[in-house]
This record gives structure tokens, C-alpha cells and sequence, in this order.
């Protein structure tokens, strides 16, 4: 009997993709859902993008690159850290990798040991906590809740902080949360990180130009050069230019680290396809104009939901301050009573319950590590949105008061 390694016993499948089949399943039966699980971009790829990657097949780009990427493609990269982020980083301190999920799991095999630790402030994205535990190491969850809003503060991680920890993951703006950290929000958890030499930095920054009400974007490389030699900044063309299933992420670093990288990619992947890295290409350096048409139409969005949110008793929303989801507060649902006769237990539930009920697909907190809410995205349209809320409303409206409160 064959059975499967030791190293997946711990390893859950992606909660939003989950989230995301079991609203397909309905779908295929014929039922109307509004699928909030998943998070991309719903407007197409520019087509400048998408024609250069068109043209660099034509001209006979489609044989193996170098693991790191193209030279051209490191260029680009290192191009944009300095334009846009103040960052000075050579071609030994740039890797391109397929996706920013791979990028991480990248850095993830290159580094950690057995035992080692990996803070992960809750709320996290679905996939760090798993890729931690495949390759070894140990998730650090502190919990970082709406009133801290949704950020890490430096005593926190101070008190977080051991001997075995290895990594800090940062997030900015956030996924589930939308939170962003300001600069002093960063210097401050430096300060903390000066005192900690072992201790390597993850900023994933894939939603870098989708900030709202003007707020600015500082990259942790940005706020904190004198942890330069151990931090790694994590970025993609994915959600900046709706690419999602382009599949190019890319990442700036100490050399020592991104040799180790390219090691792993070289054994593994080979490279990002050749076609890909052009279009990459063709986006960090082509026009800039569909960003800030896309972030805009993002705060739009959060701006109706957050609206229709505080319409329904019993739903909380911290107003997101980039990306485009909405971590929905759904505390006061918790003990209430479907129409069925079930108790809303957790907010596991509270997902299966809209899907069944409102079908409306969502992520229960639980994924995040941070509960009672769910995550829903805002990446459609102002229509769909508007009515996922109306179906979250009227299903909310329906239920029965928790006993205790009858």
C-alpha cells in the first residue's frame, strides 16, 4: 500500500481555493453564486503585456533561461526597487521565480531547519502557515487583532521572538486584512529587529500599488536599511497588472540568499517560462496608466462594501486600507440560528451557512488564523458586489437570536 510522505500530514490545501471549488461545485449544479473566494484581479491583462509575450514567442524566445531570469527581466526588477521603492540592488540581488508564492517557498528551503521558527502574524495569508510546516519549521502566530489594526506591534514581537525563530513574515497592504504599516510602523518593529541579528525579514509587498485614501506605500527594505544583509523583499506582477495566471513573482535580497534561492529553483522548476518573463518585462517597464485606473476602481469597491457592511446588524468591517478583501468581523452571528434549525458555531460555519443560504462564497477567519470573521474579495464589480451584500443581508436578517440573548 503506497501512502503519502510524513511531511503533508501537518499541510492543509489552500482554504481560499477550497472556498473557492465548493462555490464552483453549486455553480455546476445550476445555482446562482457569487464566488468571493478567491482573490485576482478581475480586469483583463493589459494588452501590451499580453502582446509582448505574444512577440517574444514569435521570435523564437521559448528555450530555457537562466534560473534567476533573464538578464533583461533582473534589470527591470532592480529598475523598479530603485524608481519606486529607494532600493540599490545588483543583478546577484534579484531573483525571478513563478509567482510570489514560490519566491517564499523559494527562501523557505534555502533556510529553514528543522525546528526552526517563523513568526506569522495573525491575520496571515492562507499558504505561509503550510509552506512553514512542509519544509520543517514551526508557524509563530501572534494575534494581531482590529484594534491594533491588524498590525504587529514592536512589543509583540519582542515578546514573539526566541532563539529557534529563523523568520518575521510582513505584510503590507495585508491579505486578509487590508492593513497597511506606515513607515514609523516599521522603523518601530526595526528597533526591534536590531536587537535580534538571527532573525531574517520576509516583506511581502504583491499589493504595493493598491493603497486607498492616498495613503503611501513605504517598503520595509525602505524603512529599515540597516537590516539590508537580511531581508527580503517579496513582490509579482500578479495583482499590479492583473497577471495572476502569468505566474511571475519576483524578489530583491542579500546575494548570499539569492544564490541559495536560485539553487533550489535550478533543481526544481528550472526557470519561469521565457514567454512570461517577457510580458514581466513588458510591464515593469511599459505603461504604467492601468494601476492607478485598477486602484481606483479597488477603492471604489471598498468603499461599497465597507458602506453595505455597516448596514447589518451583527457584521463588523475595520475599513480595508489596501488590497482588495474585506475581513468581515462575524462575532455577532456566533450562537444565532439558521432558518434550518443549525447553530452558527464559528465562523467556519457562518462560510458554510452563506454559501448554502445567500450563495455567496467566502473564507472563514479560521484560514487566517484569526477568528470569528470571513474574507471576502472585492476584486468584481460594483454590480456583483452590491448584490453579495444584499445576500449576506437578507440571509443575516433571517436568523435567530442566539439563546442566551433571547
Amino acid at each position: 500500500m503506497t501512502r503519502t510522505a510524513n511531511r503533508l500530514a501537518a499541510v492543509r490545501p489552500s482554504a481560499s481555493m477550497a472556498a473557492s471549488l465548493a462555490a464552483k461545485a453549486l455553480k455546476a449544479q445550476g445555482i446562482d453564486v457569487i464566488d468571493l473566494g478567491l482573490g485576482e484581479p478581475d480586469f483583463p491583462t493589459p494588452r501590451h503585456i499580453a502582446d509582448a509575450a505574444h512577440a517574444a514567442a514569435l521570435r523564437g524566445e521559448t528555450l530555457y533561461t537562466a534560473a534567476a531570469g533573464t538578464p533583461a527581466l533582473r534589470d527591470a526588477v532592480a529598475g523598479k526597487f530603485r524608481r519606486e521603492n529607494g532600493l540599490d540592488h545588483g543583478p546577484d540581488e534579484v531573483t525571478v521565480a513563478n509567482g510570489a508564492k514560490q519566491i517564499i517557498f523559494n527562501a523557505l528551503m534555502a533556510t529553514l531547519d528543522e525546528g526552526d521558527e517563523a513568526i506569522l502574524p495573525a491575520p496571515y495569508f492562507v499558504s505561509y502557515p503550510e509552506m512553514v510546516k512542509l519544509l520543517g519549521g514551526t508557524p509563530v502566530t501572534p494575534v494581531c487583532p482590529a484594534e491594533s489594526g491588524f498590525r504587529l506591534t514592536p512589543a509583540l514581537l519582542e515578546a514573539t521572538i526566541t532563539p529557534k525563530t529563523k523568520w518575521l513574515f510582513l505584510n503590507s497592504p495585508g491579505n486578509p486584512s487590508g492593513a497597511v504599516y506606515s513607515a514609523a510602523d516599521l522603523k518601530a518593529l526595526g528597533e526591534v529587529l536590531d536587537r535580534h541579528p538571527h532573525v531574517l525579514i520576509l516583506s511581502d509587498e504583491i499589493y504595493e500599488h493598491i493603497t486607498f485614501d492616498n495613503r503611501p506605500f513605504t517598503s520595509f527594505g525602505a524603512a529599515c536599511p540597516q537590516l539590508r544583509d537580511r531581508t527580503l523583499i517579496v513582490n509579482g506582477t500578479a495583482k499590479a497588472y492583473a497577471m495572476t495566471g502569468w505566474r511571475v513573482g519576483y524578489a530583491a535580497g542579500p546575494a548570499w540568499l539569492i544564490k541559495a534561492m536560485n539553487v533550489v529553483q535550478s533543481q526544481s522548476v528550472t526557470s519561469v517560462a521565457a514567454p512570461m518573463q517577457a510580458a514581466a518585462l513588458a510591464a515593469l517597464t511599459g505603461p504604467q496608466d492601468c494601476i492607478a485606473d485598477m486602484r481606483a476602481a479597488y477603492e471604489r469597491r471598498r468603499n461599497l462594501v465597507v458602506q453595505g457592511i455597516a448596514k447589518i446588524p451583527g457584521l463588523t468591517l475595520h475599513p480595508p486600507e489596501g488590497a482588495f478583501y474585506a475581513y468581515i468581523g462575524c462575532a455577532g452571528l456566533i450562537g444565532r440560528t439558521t432558518p434550518k434549525g443549525a447553530t452558527l458555531t464559528d465562523d467556519t460555519a457562518v462560510t458554510a451557512w452563506l454559501l448554502d443560504e445567500a450563495h455567496v462564497g467566502a473564507v472563514p477567519g479560521a484560514a487566517y488564523g484569526l477568528s470569528p470573521f470571513f474574507r471576502i474579495s472585492t476584486a468584481t464589480s460594483d454590480a456583483i458586489l452590491s448584490e453579495a451584500i444584499t445576500r449576506i443581508s437578507r440571509a443575516v436578517a433571517a436568523l435567530s437570536p442566539a439563546k442566551d440573548a433571547a
